[in-house]
């Protein structure tokens, strides 16, 4: 499946890659960078994939995928992000699957929902 994003997913992936060069210098962006492109890629190619789970009771339709689950696939010059840190909020939309969020997992994750799909 292809995938597009929520103007807000975009800014989510910009956020992230700031905070991850921010709090673990400028070398560690590409490796995280890396990674959401697998979980993405992971997620296109099978959008109910293994430990990602939907969230019928706070907003049906929409899943969640942990970023640490495709770690160990994203390695950049011998190296993966040990601890990530960001869940991806998606939705499977007939031949889409559309990025809602890309969320930090300390976020409420409820309150960064949009109303409506």
């Amino acid at each position: 499946m292809a995938w597009r994003y929520f103007p807000t997913a975009r800014k989510d992936i910009k956020d992230a890659l700031q905070w991850s060069s921010g709090n673990f210098g400028r070398a560690a962006a590409p490796r995280y960078r890396q990674l959401i492109g697998v979980g993405l890629s992971e997620i296109a190619a099978n959008p109910k994939l293994q430990h990602s789970y939907e969230l019928s009771a706070l907003q049906p339709g929409i899943r969640l995928y942990h970023l640490r689950h495709s770690r160990m696939r994203a390695v950049v010059d011998g190296q993966f992000v040990r601890s990530p840190r960001h869940f991806v909020a998606y939705a499977i939309r007939e031949a889409d699957v559309v990025i809602v969020r890309v969320l930090h997992d300390r976020m409420e994750i409820a309150q960064q929902m949009p109303g409506s799909l």
